[in-house]
């Protein structure tokens, strides 16, 4: 216990010694105290003292050799203190303002890398995750030959991934609610926008039960025109997935409409004669 009480105060001791240091240069300290100070805080991973000093030396060392290195800093010590909000945005003004550098590919692809790591959960907003895909392909398309194409295709994936299942609950949500045109709407923008959907058996299926109770509680000038289409709809699922599970149910569903649709040629057939 007695040496514990020791090596306590002696580490608190060193503390009070290098804060009291630290704010010594950060009140007193020359420009070059500053810059090798952040520099080594940095190096021991003390992001949030470099920070300070490094924000003091941006505006004293604008003209110097050494901005650019304290811009490069700077961002890391967002990223390292997961700021990732902070950090894309200095990422992506290192690489703008410094567009021939070594370090500007990697500048780059950070700052896209930082707005996939803010991309929240699919129920949220998705701003971020649309600034995510657009800086990834950018990358993309500024470097095409760089080592880190692979991995940010492998970050598209996983975002488009991310807002697909956020539309495909949408979809599932709006047919609950029986709002069956804005279902049917949505689950064939999921078709359109993410054609290889894990969910493709089941949006085509449920896209044959939207127009099918769509038809249901439609107008009778409109019905035929639904049940048609849910007919169609169900062509398109068989062809498709023909050992599926929901095969028998989208199958009986084909038959109520083609009665319907059969029903309703007699009533005109009667009316007309």
């Amino acid at each position: 216990m007695k040496y514990k009480a020791i090596f306590f105060i002696a580490f608190s001791l060193l503390l009070s010694l290098s804060a009291c240091k630290f704010q010594k240069i950060v009140k007193r300290g020359s420009v070059d105290e500053k810059y090798e100070a952040a520099v080594k805080l940095y190096a021991q991973k003390d992001y949030s003292r470099a920070l300070q000093l490094f924000d003091q030396l941006t505006g004293a060392m604008r003209a110097t050799e050494k901005a650019q290195k304290i811009a490069y800093y700077y961002a890391y010590c967002y990223y390292n203190m997961k700021d990732f909000t902070l950090a894309s945005y200095y990422f992506k003004r290192y690489s703008t303002s410094y567009p021939n550098a070594e370090e500007t590919e990697e500048c780059m692809y950070m700052s896209a890398y930082c707005n996939f790591l803010n991309s929240p959960e699919y129920s949220l907003d998705q701003t971020v995750t649309y600034d995510a895909l657009k800086d990834l392909q950018l990358f993309t398309n500024t470097y095409p030959t760089s080592k880190r194409v692979s991995e940010c295709n492998d970050l598209i994936d996983k975002l488009r991934l991310k807002l697909e299942m956020k539309d495909y609950k949408i979809a599932k949500l709006f047919y609950r609610m029986d709002d069956y045109a804005a279902s049917i709407q949505m689950l064939n923008n999921i078709l359109k926008d993410f054609p290889d959907t894990p969910h493709k058996e089941e949006v085509l299926f449920l896209i044959v039960k939207s127009y099918h109770k769509f038809a249901k509680e439609s107008i009778f000038e409109k019905q035929k025109d639904r049940h048609t289409k849910a007919i169609a709809a169900y062509n398109e699922f068989v062809a498709q997935f023909p050992e599926s599970k929901f095969i028998a149910e989208a199958a009986d569903l084909k038959e109520r409409s083609r009665k319907e649709l059969e029903s309703m040629y007699y009533k005109d057939k009667k009316r007309v004669n």
